[in-house]
């Protein structure tokens, strides 16, 4: 691919990717999209091994393909997740060229669109659109050095026990990603202390439904910003195991020791936050404000659902918690490793216009569509709505991106040296175009 022309360049052909690819062939928008690695290589090998979806079969899936071996209540694991995106590109024939990587996208200069510099070669693009997701550079905070001898990891590096060396093990983030692999390492044998932040902790099921399916009734996916003072708030829910509601005095219970949050090490000592209590709290209030408004949407809809009066149950809070340890010394406590479950940092080095990306390296967008004409975003966090993490969300992200495109390509076909007909693809005329255009501005 020493030069090539394409409308629509997508970066990433992971579910964001793939989504947006499934968009634009339906708009009849030519379109190529480029992938570094494997199609959804993430939830291969950037995930540990036993990582299932969380949400059920029924809800993490694009519309119009279903997992034929996934039960729908069940949770799909990581590599049937990765295959269903592959089949779902397979589906609508996505224009894909895996093992190719964009290395840079620069504005051309005195004419429309973009020359994107790749491993293998150029490719000249009217739009742009930057689907790699939210979870591209590990962040690992600068708390413990290198050479005081610990095994030092991020989530999306751990695989399994084995990979640990021998002893206990701290988690730093108790998010859905670190209570499921405290979960897997204190069941492997491990004594392992968990670093609890500030969290939402809804059920898992409440009265014969899934949390998916509560949070779309109640209106909660639709959010469209986390609430003031909430923006950096984990959810805390697993579908390891068959899926449950993560319980953090059952965690306790089974042997984990859990702290506050991290703040400092000094001298083989880790300090800790005195905010355990206020943490767990907080999470209670979440988890018992959902089945309130659960309770309340059965009662105004006269639904016959099973009472579950042992879920407001929460027990007395464990010792760890009513008597928090403010420090540990690593060493006596026989700690070895550091699993970091602390999230990611975007990486859009290679995005190289000039009003696309704040000076803290984030993206500026409204929605996905940028302040630089013809940038796209797709896949982050709260993009559009709270949804827009999970599969189903990016899906109905893309959608509104590619009609952002496509109300773009409309206003190119009145350029005047750009005549109508070189604008308006064979498998969608002008009146159609016209047609599609109104419809989404007046959404």
């Amino acid at each position: 691919m020493s030069s090539q022309e394409t409308e629509v360049l997508v970066v990433g052909a992971g579910q964001a990717g793939v989504a947006m690819s499934q968009h634009l062939t339906e708009r009849g928008i030519p379109h190529l999209v480029l992938e570094r690695d494997r199609i959804a290589e993430r939830w291969r090998t950037g995930r540990w091994d036993s990582l299932v979806a969380n949400g059920p079969a029924w809800h993490d899936r694009f519309p119009g393909l279903e997992f034929d071996d996934v039960e729908p209540n069940a949770f799909a694991p990581k590599e049937r997740v990765a295959d269903y995106f592959e089949a779902y590109a397979k589906k609508y024939n996505a224009p894909i060229r895996t093992g190719v990587e964009v290395t840079s996208v620069r504005r051309k200069d005195g004419e429309s669109g973009f020359r994107v510099e790749t491993s293998d070669g150029t490719v000249n693009a009217r739009y742009v659109v930057a689907a790699t997701g939210p979870f591209q550079k590990p962040v690992i905070p600068a708390v413990v050095p290198d050479t005081q001898g610990l095994a030092q990891i991020h989530s999306s590096a751990y695989h399994n026990p084995q990979q640990l060396p021998d002893g206990a093990v701290l988690v730093v983030g108790a998010g859905s990603s670190g209570v499921q692999i405290a979960e897997e390492l204190q069941r492997s044998g491990r004594q392992v202390f968990l670093s609890v932040g500030p969290h939402d902790r809804p059920p898992r099921q409440y009265r014969g439904k899934d949390f998916c399916w509560w949070l779309g009734v109640l209106g909660k996916w639709e959010m469209a910003a986390p609430p003031k003072g909430a923006e950096h708030v984990t959810i805390a829910v697993s579908g390891a195991n068959g899926g449950h509601t993560v319980d953090f005095r059952a965690l306790a219970a089974a042997g984990i020791t859990l702290v506050g949050r991290t703040n400092s090490f000094n001298n083989g000592t880790m300090h800790f936050a005195s905010d355990l209590g206020r943490n767990i709290a907080a999470g209670d209030a979440n988890y018992l404000s959902v089945l309130d408004e659960a309770d309340l949407y059965i009662a105004r809809n006269g639904l016959d659902f099973p009472e579950e009066p042992e879920a407001r149950v929460l027990g007395d809070n464990p010792a760890c918690v009513t008597k928090p340890l403010l420090e540990l010394d690593l060493g006596a406590a026989g700690v070895t490793s550091i699993v970091w479950a602390t999230g990611f940092a975007v990486d859009y080095s290679w995005l190289q216009v000039d009003d696309a990306i704040d000076a803290e390296g984030r993206p500026r967008h409204q929605r996905g569509v940028s302040t630089e004409p013809g940038i796209y975003f797709l896949g982050l966090p709260w993009q559009s709505r709270r949804g827009s993490s999970f599969i189903w969300g990016v899906w109905h992200d893309a959608g509104y991106v590619a009609d952002q495109i496509t109300i773009q390509r409309g206003y190119a076909a009145h350029v005047a040296d750009v005549p109508l007909r070189q604008a308006a693809t064979s498998a969608q005329s002008h009146t159609e175009l016209s047609e599609r255009i109104a419809v989404t501005q007046g959404a």
